[in-house]
């Protein structure tokens, strides 16, 4: 008798095991289809929804990014949709209006882990327009200057940014449909900037 109980119990550990093993494979399998999906709609929820310190923080934490506290993200802010969970942002932060972070750089199916962490320390502004690229971290207390294409780190406490715009010449002939873009150019008188001289340098 008890060897036929032991048996039974040894075949039913055996099936529940065998269960417990297909269970175990689904559960590490199956998210990964359905997450990325959820995951891209919560992103363009987040990308119109109200709430720059509350609403939209909180889909993109469900995303998966890491994100510190008292963080505003403004409207139209796009976050990498293949590995959101690689992007950080500390606390403190502004993510300003339509600025994209992308935290990947490759083609065709989506790969396991992504090639391009960007971390974002605390206190850093980063201005509307912006493109943060893969593999960068920007410092603490940073300050981003509007249109800016980071494309590698930012030190701490740096204002960053491309040069201002300045005038580039004189447009003599607008460029409207009345003025065919030929006439553009044979109006626009360009700026030359003169090049410094080695030879003045070398007198000076």
């Amino acid at each position: 008798m008890s060897c036929e109980s032991d048996l039974r119990s040894s075949e039913w550990a055996i099936k529940t095991g065998a269960i417990s093993s297909i269970r175990d494979e689904r559960e590490r399998w199956e998210p990964l289809i359905l997450p990325v999906l959820l995951s891209r709609v919560a992103g363009r929820i987040a990308f119109l929804a109200p709430g720059g310190f509350s609403v939209r923080p909180w889909l993109q934490r469900l995303r998966g990014v890491v994100i510190g506290k008292n963080v505003w993200i403004s409207q139209f802010v796009y976050i990498d949709e293949l590995h959101p969970t690689d992007v950080t942002i500390g606390d403190n932060c502004t993510i300003g209006l339509r600025t994209s972070i992308i935290s990947h750089f490759y083609t065709g199916p989506r790969r396991p882990e992504s090639n391009g962490k960007v971390v974002i320390e605390r206190e850093v502004f980063i201005g509307p327009h912006c493109v943060i690229l893969p593999n960068v971290r920007i410092g603490e207390g940073a300050v981003i200057r509007a249109g800016t294409v980071v494309s590698r780190d930012v030190p701490a406490h740096t204002f960053w940014g491309p040069p201002a715009a300045e005038a580039l010449g004189v447009a003599t002939v607008p460029l409207t449909p009345e003025h065919p873009y030929e006439e553009f150019m044979q109006g626009l008188k360009l700026r030359i900037k003169r090049q410094p001289n080695y030879r003045d340098s070398e007198s000076k």
